[in-house]
């Protein structure tokens, strides 16, 4: 990193974050002629967020390349985000890092990541592009106050000389700090909740299972009489259940299930792709087929692991010893039941804190999304999760980074360049 440098006059631009959003804004007002740009990291280690993400690979955007089908996967800012996605969207993030070295390639399920799967080919690549553009890096800087007098922005921090500059960047993430600026800066800031969480469940039976992944399975979440679904595939936990369809459920649902103290009922249907009629002829043909062999002892259906399938067998009161031949109608009911509607009561979020990101933040009315800048304080912009913006996992609140702090870079440029668009 570089050293705090004592500026004689104000800093063009100074931008409070260093994370992702907070580099590829300062990088794009410096590759437009803002000179100098001061990045302010309250860390020691800026970029820490992108390389811990995707397991240590970094899951860097998503091949979502409509923009249309793109703001789908944004529970908070959906329809906001459909103008600056129409600029800037994956396939220009994936265009931006290929022309300065780093390759990205699509997964089967669109996730994108560095070819190299390291996230630090990410953090090298925008450490190394800042610096060549002469961007003042300054870790352990946490940001105290901004004040502004006149055009001039003050920025006091801690343990640092204090530093002026005509505009100023917030990017700061979901961390308190950042809405608190934003806020003694006269902003409204919508209360933030944890999102993309895990669900801890009421009921010891799924235990068993801990560690077993399901495809296309069907959620639907009970919030005092307000549903929420989604499909796809979960994992089976010690404690409860997790897996990419809980976290996309507990994004949409976060505010409701915060305000409710995360208790709501799950309903799961583990065969959503297969009609009534088809469960029932296969239950015949088993019977049929299977006639002297025991019920408890094999999944009927494929997708369904055999322990989870012994585990439905025995809620329903099923006996080790019953035959397929004398499967009951009864039974097969119950069975069509559980198999299609299984309910367990949440207790809870997951133990572990898994979420990365969080709902809330600055009031989109107060910012011009166009440019990114604050239409309460002029000279001052947003880009990232400090707005009320967030998306689902599958690299969408790494894309809205990009995005917003792209063209937050760029307003900054052209409000103080005035360069041609």
């Amino acid at each position: 990193m570089e050293l705090p440098l004592l500026l004689d006059q104000p800093a063009e631009l100074i931008v409070v974050g260093g994370g992702p959003a907070g580099f590829i804004g300062a990088i794009t007002a410096a590759e437009k002629g803002i000179n100098p740009v001061v990045l302010l990291e309250s860390t020691l280690r800026p970029l820490e967020k992108v390389r811990i993400s995707g397991g240590g690979r970094c899951n860097v955007t998503n091949a979502c390349w409509d923009f249309k089908d793109l703001v789908v996967n944004y529970p908070r800012g959906r329809n906001a985000l459909l103008g600056p996605f129409s600029r800037f969207a994956p396939g220009d993030v994936v265009e931006w890092f290929s022309s300065r070295g780093v390759a990205l390639k699509q997964e089967s399920d669109g996730r994108m990541f560095p070819v190299t799967n390291k996230s630090s080919t990410i953090v090298d690549c925008l450490i190394r592009v800042a610096r060549s553009l002469g961007v003042i890096l300054i870790p352990k800087s946490r940001v105290l106050s901004i004040n502004k007098s006149g055009s001039i922005f003050e920025v006091k921090s801690k343990d640092m000389e204090n530093f002026f500059s005509k505009r100023v960047l917030l990017a700061t993430g979901g961390h308190p700090s950042g809405r608190e600026l934003a806020l003694n800066l006269g902003h409204k800031i919508i209360s933030a909740v944890p999102s993309l969480f895990t669900l801890k469940l009421d009921d010891n039976t799924l235990k068993k299972c801990s560690g077993i992944a399901i495809d296309k399975v069907c959620l639907t979440i009970n919030i005092n009489g307000k549903l929420s679904q989604q499909i796809g595939r979960i994992l089976l936990t010690h404690w409860g259940v997790s897996g990419p369809a809980i976290l996309r459920l507990t994004s949409f649902a976060a505010r409701l299930l915060h305000e409710n103290n995360y208790k709501a009922k799950l309903s799961i249907n583990w065969l959503p792709h297969l009609e009534s009629s088809l469960l029932n002829e296969s239950f015949q043909l088993f019977r049929y087929k299977y006639a002297r062999r025991f019920i408890f002892n094999k999944s009927p259906f494929p997708n369904l692991p055999n322990k989870l399938w012994k585990i439905l067998f025995k809620r329903v009161g099923g006996n080790d010893n019953q035959r397929w031949a004398y499967c009951s109608a009864k039974l097969q009911k119950d069975l069509i039941g559980v198999l299609t509607s299984s309910t367990y009561e949440v207790c809870g979020r997951g133990p572990f804190g898994e979420e990365f990101v969080t709902a809330g933040g600055v009031d989109l009315g107060e910012v011009n999304l166009s440019t990114m800048e604050s239409r309460i304080c002029s000279g001052l912009y947003f880009a990232g999760e400090l707005m009320n913006i967030d998306g689902v996992t599958g690299g969408f609140n790494f894309q809205h980074c990009w995005t917003s702090g792209w063209l937050a870079g760029r307003s900054v440029a052209k409000d103080l360049n005035d360069f041609l668009d």
